[in-house]
């Protein structure tokens, strides 16, 4: 199952509960500002990274390997695990 555009698995992030945050997928707007990925994968049309012609962009790779909130390229490992499924 999707749970977000980036890959991340909201399932197991912190802030899911303390932020009341249902993820990018089911919301406008995020609890900790704009997010560049969420807002590209939208404009074209794509449900995650793992859709979208240009994978793996800079921007997923920068998000994905942030020396602090990154995972290492966790995000973009799950992305084509998703981009697999379909």
């Amino acid at each position: 199952m999707v749970e977000s555009r980036c890959g991340l698995l909201c399932s197991q992030c912190s802030f899911r509960e303390s932020a009341d945050c249902p993820g990018c997928l089911h919301t406008q707007s995020l609890f900790w500002g704009e997010c560049p990925i969420k807002n590209c994968c939208e404009g074209r049309e794509h449900e995650h990274c793992g859709l979208c012609p240009d994978f793996c962009c800079g921007p997923l790779k920068e998000f994905s390997y942030d020396e602090e909130h990154g995972d290492e390229g966790t995000r973009i490992e799950q992305c084509k695990k998703w981009g697999q499924k379909r």
